[in-house]
């Protein structure tokens, strides 16, 4: 029988990371989101999607700061929902989350491990090493592994995570590896429990990170992609067949019926500055801010704030709600609630995991735990605190 995996849920935003575990079948049964409109947004997903209640519930708000769950009575009732999922000894226990990430973004506030996002990395890793899940992922922008200071810091969280027992693997994936029309680097470390691992029967530990790449990034960025076209409102471009048409922005755009999405007309006026936007080629990526999208290729990474504006491929205009989610991966039948403000909608589809590709982490580790289990034929237990972790065999 294949395991569904318990999720306890940290930095959850509007749901883009925990939706990919949930349709791969995991089972949410926690979700923490300190910011009130994320929050808001995730429930109103999971209705429209008719996803079921976490059997844990909802924790968002200033007293729900993942702080808080560390060392304040806060701490206690987590710790209580985990031991309550482990009085099941058939269930497999995960923690996922996605710390902020602006003080190690090469664009961002590159504050480090002292700004106060960068420090939500220790707490979380702390997290993991006090509830101890039998599995965890941890996802944060490339700047945390490429950045010397940065990378020093990411090496001391592993070294952690090392000594609680865990063993370990990370990968600097790309959204477009998995099919999704968005040129996005992110790091990933993935973290197993060597109790656990000994439970179900694995002593040599390959974690199938190849497995749901479609799109090799050495093949994908070969392309001879289009670069720039002269601005012209609803011109109309023949798309080459020299490409792969199901990585571009319009093959997305067509996907999701971005025109007749709910969130279709949710896109910021220009209050001025027509002209400029019109000036702009298509396809012009090359601009800090006033980024144009070229139909015919992916998207530069979704990322909406710090002044970053991208523009509709063919009309005067930013891209819109509807299109920000298709370059996100997102399925047509995704929608974020009306009463949302703009800012608050292009920020939670900024900061999310585009679906695609966490549904290929998803899949690539409960195929690695069901596989382990069906050889084994057990049940695994959960972890205790002795022996010590190493790293895995590493693929970035």
């Amino acid at each position: 029988m294949a395991v569904k995996p318990k999720i306890f849920s940290f930095f959850a935003g509007s749901g883009f990371l925990d939706l990919g575990f949930e349709v791969s079948g995991y089972d949410i049964v926690y979700v923490n989101e300190i910011f009130k409109p994320f929050m808001a947004a995730y429930k109103y997903s999971r209705v429209n999607l008719n996803l079921p209640l976490p059997e844990y519930g909802y924790h968002d708000g200033e007293d729900n700061d993942i702080n808080k769950l560390i060392e304040s009575s806060h701490a206690n009732y987590l710790n209580n929902f985990v031991k309550d999922c482990r009085t099941n000894d058939t269930n497999v226990i995960g923690f996922i989350g996605g710390p902020p990430c602006p003080d190690f973004s090469i664009g961002g506030k590159n504050r480090g491990y002292l700004g106060d996002n960068g420090k939500l990395s220790s707490v979380y890793v702390e997290l993991i090493c006090q509830h101890m899940p039998d599995f965890f992922v941890f996802e944060n922008v490339k700047g945390l592994w490429k950045t010397k200071k940065h990378n020093l810091f990411y090496q001391s969280l592993k070294v952690k995570l090392q000594s609680a027992g865990y063993i370990l693997t990370d990968r600097l994936i790309n959204a477009i590896e998995y099919g999704a029309p968005q040129d996005r680097d992110r790091i990933i470390l993935i973290g197993f429990h060597s109790h656990f691992l000994s439970k179900i029967g694995v002593f040599g530990f390959e974690f199938p990170w190849q497995k749901y790449i479609v799109y090799p990034r050495s093949v994908v960025f070969s392309y001879p992609w289009h670069q720039c076209e002269p601005f012209e409102v609803d011109s109309v471009i023949p798309c080459p067949l020299t490409i792969p048409e199901e990585l571009t922005v319009e093959s997305w755009f067509r996907k999701n019926n971005v025109l007749n999405h709910p969130n279709s007309q949710h896109y910021f006026q220009p209050r001025a500055g027509i002209s400029k936007f019109a000036s702009i080629a298509e396809g012009d990526d090359s601009r800090k801010s006033f980024k144009r999208l070229h139909r015919w290729r992916y998207s530069p990474t979704a990322c909406y704030g710090n002044n970053e504006v991208h523009l509709h491929p063919y009309k005067v205009r930013r891209i819109s709600v509807a299109e920000a989610l298709a370059i996100q991966s997102l399925p047509q039948s995704f929608v974020l609630p009306y009463d949302m403000s703009l800012t608050n909608m292009f920020k939670t589809i900024g900061n999310g995991v585009p679906y695609l590709a966490s549904k290929a982490i998803a899949q690539s580790i409960i195929d690695f735990i069901n596989q382990a289990t069906l050889l084994w034929g057990g049940h695994p237990e959960p972890p205790n605190t002795s022996g010590t972790g190493k790293d895995a065999h590493s693929t970035i």
